[in-house]
């Protein structure tokens, strides 16, 4: 397995950020990895997926989001992050071409990846995974987060914890329900981080991962 790293140009105006990609010897698809709004894509959590999907046969490409790079605490605007992906996506097609792509994203990342897709349709991405949809605030249930997803035309996997604060289950559920492109896995216990007492929820995280690619 190799790991390369890179920078990512977005655009004259936004400017570059680091990138990694991590392939073994055969993989499977191309896979975009966009981290959350509270660490890069260097966090511990971010690097062990990338890592252990790429194990499991999917060439990884993460990246830093602008604000990430600069070391900023406040998250880019969409349209910031939508270029953001749009690069990512574009550098992963050149790299293994003849790969199926899916898209994925932790938190903040997933979110800004449909939402680019949504509006995008054409880009020629097979999927979406969304490593914990923050379908709204911690304390704040509603569902207005979700209103692009009815746009997307591609599939999309929802891996979520049933004591995510950031997705009641009956609302991430109900949201889920109403996609026809949509499968939802309950991590029974998991919080918005994965953390679920003891329980080591990455090798399912990586497992469900493949098996739904594989379909």
């Amino acid at each position: 397995m190799d790991t390369q790293a890179f920078k990512l140009m977005i655009s004259s105006a936004v400017g570059e950020v680091s990138a990694k990609y991590t392939a073994s010897d055969s993989p499977v698809c191309n896979l975009t990895l966009a981290h959350g709004a509270g660490a890069g894509m260097d966090h511990h959590f971010m690097e062990e997926l990338a890592t252990s999907l790429a194990e499991a046969g999917a060439a990884v490409l993460r990246f830093n989001f602008p604000f990430s790079e600069q070391g900023k605490r406040r998250p880019d605007s969409p349209a910031i992050a939508h270029q953001t992906i749009a690069a990512a996506i574009a550098k992963a097609r050149t790299l293994n071409p003849h790969l199926p792509l899916i898209a994925a994203g932790k938190s903040f990342g997933g979110r800004m990846t449909s939402q680019y897709l949504a509006a995008h349709p054409d880009v020629g991405a097979d999927g979406i995974v969304f490593y914990g949809f923050p379908l709204h605030p911690a304390g704040k249930p509603s569902t207005e987060r979700a209103e692009h997803l009815r746009l997307v035309r591609i599939p999309m996997l929802f891996l979520q914890g049933s004591r995510d604060t950031l997705a009641t289950w009956a609302l991430i559920q109900s949201v889920c329900n109403s996609l026809p492109l949509a499968s939802l896995v309950r991590l029974e216990g998991a919080d918005h981080s994965f953390k679920a007492g003891k329980n080591k929820l990455l090798p399912t995280l990586v497992s469900e991962t493949l098996k739904w690619v594989s379909h």
